[in-house]
């Protein structure tokens, strides 16, 4: 019997607990208190880090530094049971909340065992990129500095110490067991603004602009530009109307338009975002509107450590065979999980147990071993191992060559 077997309900119950009390990033205090209270009476002392809700765990000390990240934040979810109507219908459709119960539970019973090296486990919020206008409230306020929970933490220091990451993610409903060594995309967000003349409907169109065919115009030219995508680019670009007009009773004076530009390639992300940005400009030109476009660095592709993912292969193969594991995927998926791999050896693996679509009302749980025990165990055996083998994290260490200087990314991010 493996010793996450021992006191499996009690790690259940710390989830289930957590997926009914979802909350959006920067507001996840509830889910904060609930871990510190499980922290506290294991023992364990929880170190605020700022940015509202951050904060982490540690055991041990020394080499080698081994790092876990769980994410805090839910994401709104219409018509989801658990969707928190108080807070936008947040709801754990991410499963997110799975990740924080993994890892809390890894490290209160990792701590008997670890004879060599340190273990930090951060909590991270606001993964998720949403709620925007209330984050810029926030940096307004100077209480974060970025959208994303990471991306703060990162310009921090705060993942400095740590020689390699380790991160998991649930998969959804699917034919596999686990995922390995998945791409992430890189994504740009933006808000474009269409600005019109407003006039009457019926008495006088001809007196307005309307600032909805200009968005249409441009909706049009961006499915011409689909065409000319490069397949092995992976772009993908997708969005809303976050306003539509003013009155049906009006010429469209404004329209707001929000959106991803996404790539697995961070120059075809560039590109691509120049010439969204452009059709924009001219669409609006063509019918005399006018239009503005603010631009937000997103989240960085994801580059996986092979050498970490090779150990956690081995301990996934307790619980299934090689078939069961979904290897190299390609998903256009995207995480701040991915700037953290640019500086530091960093993994994202993912787990079964669910039933339903991923960020879809119908996302639950099905199956508490393989949402919650299984992966503990392989983040509890893949931990023992690279603490007991340190020349196998010397090469982690040695192979790892980071994407971007701070310096770099700094400048990205403006």
């Amino acid at each position: 019997m493996h010793k996450l077997d021992r006191r499996k309900q009690e790690l259940f119950g710390l989830g289930d607990e957590l997926f009914v009390h979802p909350e959006l990033g920067y507001k996840e205090y509830t889910n904060k208190r609930i871990l510190t209270e499980y922290f506290e009476k294991n023992g364990l002392k929880v170190e605020e880090l700022g940015f509202r809700t951050a904060f982490r765990v540690s055991i041990g000390s020394g080499y080698p530094h081994i790092g876990l990240i769980a994410e805090l934040d839910a994401i709104p979810t219409l018509g989801h049971p658990f969707a928190n109507k108080d807070d936008n219908n947040a709801a754990h459709s991410c499963g997110h909340s799975t990740q924080c119960a993994i890892m809390a539970y890894t490290l209160v019973n990792f701590k008997d065992v670890l004879k060599k090296g340190r273990v930090t486990l951060y909590f991270t919020p606001a993964e998720e990129f949403t709620d925007i206008a209330f984050r810029k409230q926030l940096i307004k306020k100077k209480e974060i500095n970025y959208i994303g929970g990471k991306v703060n933490m990162l310009t921090a220091g705060q993942f400095d110490d740590e020689d390699l990451l380790i991160h998991c993610h649930t998969m959804g409903q699917g034919k596999y067991h686990f995922s390995l060594n998945t791409s992430l995309s890189g994504f740009i967000y933006k808000e474009i603004t269409f600005k019109g003349v407003a006039s009457h409907a019926a008495v006088a169109p001809y007196n307005g602009v309307n600032a909805l065919n200009a968005f249409v115009l441009f909706d049009n030219a961006l499915n011409m530009l689909r065409e000319t995508f490069k397949e092995e680019d992976f772009i993908r670009i997708h969005g809303m109307i976050a306003e539509g007009g003013q009155t049906v009773n009006s010429i469209p004076a404004r329209v707001v338009y929000e959106c991803y530009v996404r790539s697995m390639n961070q120059d075809a992300l560039k590109k691509t975002a120049k010439r969204v940005d452009d059709a924009a400009r001219y669409c609006a030109k063509a019918i005399g509107a006018d239009v503005s476009i603010r631009s937000t660095p997103g989240y960085l592709p994801m580059h996986q450590s092979r050498l970490i993912n090779d150990v956690i292969r081995k301990n996934m193969l307790k619980y299934c065979s090689i078939e069961e594991i979904h290897d190299d995927e390609v998903s256009m998926a995207a995480g701040d999980i991915g700037d953290v791999s640019c500086f530091k050896p960093t993994v994202q693996f993912g787990y079964s147990g669910f039933a339903g679509n991923c960020h879809g009302k119908d996302l639950c749980i099905v199956d508490k071993d393989r949402a919650y025990l299984e992966p503990a165990k392989v983040i509890y055996d893949t931990a023992l191992y690279l603490s007991q083998h340190q020349e196998y994290v010397d090469r982690i260490i040695k192979e790892f060559k980071p994407s971007l200087t701070k310096e770099e990314y700094l400048e990205y991010l403006k």
